[in-house]
């Protein structure tokens, strides 16, 4: 066998990872396995996210305010987040792909919802969809469910209902508020979502919730009881320095050091410093 032979027969010969999927994540919840979550936008950042073990990578519409500059996540369409998403899946060999469906994409009818969130599955390859809301959803989670479209659920605050809400303060901190929360997980489980997200709810209502349902809760400013948690990932690799909710942690500070190393990229071309002889052909 030549060398070159052999430097690719290891590449050859790799497995392929097993694919996270619905049943796998109620396993990992009925072993106590925590699930970890992130946003994508991109082939590249879906790879990275991939390698590094990620579980679910979600195709978040927050791509609204991180990639297009939006003040709220409204403003984007259902094309968009099917380009989107069919450039996650390109970068992704494990993790589950995740779509969140936009802002009116499924608030008209059952029918609109289905035939977009079958959309979302076909042309863009996703693994699954994500909507908001509770009772008022179940019957399309049902309809989508019964065709074999896995619907994630998404409770508490709710960023498509911001001028609705008028704030983005903790939700569930009303009793009432609190039990409606409980009972439309327990609706989304019944309606056959295999998972709900959890947002910026107190932690004892969190695990609540968490405790009584049998499928998976995903976390975000939701405290340390939901079976997984899911962050924006420019807001935790510190790509975003206009926004820092108490729920964040930071692990890394890109925003300054991409701006130093551009910084000095900028200053070594003005002094002609790059490229140099060894950089010239």
């Amino acid at each position: 066998m030549s060398a070159p032979e052999e430097q690719r027969a290891p590449t050859q010969q790799r497995e392929q990872p097993r694919r996270v999927t619905t049943l796998r994540l109620r396993q990992m919840k009925q072993q106590g396995q925590k699930i970890v979550c992130l946003t994508a936008y991109d082939a590249l950042m879906a790879r990275i996210f991939d390698e590094a073990g990620v579980d679910i990578i979600l195709v978040g519409d927050s791509l609204g305010n991180v990639f297009q500059g939006h003040e709220t996540t409204i403003p984007v369409t259902l094309e968009e987040m099917i380009y989107h998403t069919k450039a996650v899946v390109r970068g992704v060999r494990r993790a589950m792909v995740v779509t969140d469906m936009p802002f009116m994409s499924y608030q008209v009818s059952v029918e609109e919802a289905f035939r977009n969130a079958g959309r979302i599955m076909k042309e863009a390859g996703a693994g699954a969809v994500k909507l908001e809301g509770g009772e008022r959803v179940v019957e399309a989670v049902a309809r989508m469910t019964a065709a074999g479209i896995p619907v994630m659920g998404h409770l508490g605050l709710t960023p498509q209902s911001i001028h609705q809400f008028g704030s983005y303060r903790v939700r569930g901190t009303d009793p009432k508020e609190a039990e409606q929360i409980l009972r439309d997980a327990k609706l989304l489980e019944e309606a056959g979502a295999f998972a709900i997200v959890l947002e910026k709810i107190p932690a004892e209502l969190a695990r609540k919730v968490t405790e009584s349902l049998s499928i998976p809760t995903i976390g975000i400013g939701a405290g340390v009881y939901c079976d997984g948690q899911v962050l924006v990932y420019t807001d935790l690799l510190g790509l975003t320095v206009d926004f820092r909710p108490r729920f964040v942690r930071q692990y890394e500070r890109l925003y300054e050091r991409i701006l130093q190393a551009v910084s000095q990229f900028a200053d070594d071309v003005r002094a002609q410093r790059f490229p140099s002889e060894e950089e010239s052909y």
